[in-house]
């Protein structure tokens, strides 16, 4: 059994799943305040969250949201002796879209970023195996440069609409990051360190 956590954007989310299996989820669109809302949300699943392992969203995304979820990830797997890893929010989105979408071989996640820019990335998907290949680096863009960029017609994320909106043409899904959808991900993309993927150069600037 894995306890899956997701603060990375304004949704927060929480899931025990085994396998492909969801064994309890507890989710909320809730903007900020994920540090108050996350242990309630652990708390109320079955064992209070007891799991083998822990895996947690490392980001990009929100700046707080990511440092949230992670720390509770680390705090809980150090309490209860047990190992944990992490993902990709945009993975986790692309991973997800590609089962809704099945006519669907490409497609780009768009997430609101910091300073009016979106966080940016295109997927692929082979059929039937469902295996994801990213198509281009992650990026951090004014919304006129990504769309510009992009190329993909089906664009789906926070920021989607945006994007689609900016760029004249394509179909926008909204979608967030939620902890259930960790099944979908393969294994090679739940085994990154616990650490933020901020996606963008850090606001503060050392002194030169």
């Amino acid at each position: 059994m894995q306890l899956v956590i997701d603060t990375a954007t304004a949704a927060c989310s929480v899931a025990l799943i085994e396998g492909d299996r969801v064994i309890a989820c507890e989710k909320e669109i809730v903007g900020r305040g994920h540090a108050e809302k996350l242990l309630p949300m652990v708390a109320a699943l079955p064992d209070q969250g007891r799991a083998d392992s822990i895996l947690v969203d490392c980001g990009p995304g929100s700046f707080t949201g990511i440092r949230v979820g992670i720390a509770a990830a680390l705090a809980l797997g150090l309490g209860w002796d047990i190992p944990v890893s992490g993902y990709g929010s945009l993975d986790i989105v692309a991973a997800s879209a590609f089962r809704r979408h099945s006519d669907v071989s490409q497609l780009t996640v768009a997430f609101i970023g910091g300073h009016g820019e979106l966080f940016i990335q295109s997927f692929s998907c082979d059929r039937p195996s469902l295996h994801l290949t990213t198509t281009t680096e992650l990026q951090s863009l004014r919304p006129e440069a990504a769309a510009a960029l992009v190329q993909d017609s089906l664009v789906v994320g926070s920021a989607a609409a945006n994007l689609i909106k900016v760029r004249g043409w394509g179909e926008s899904e909204e979608a967030w990051p939620f902890a259930d959808e960790a099944r979908f991900l393969e294994k090679t993309a739940t085994t990154l360190p616990a650490t933020p993927i901020y996606g963008r150069l850090p606001d503060a600037k050392i002194p030169s």
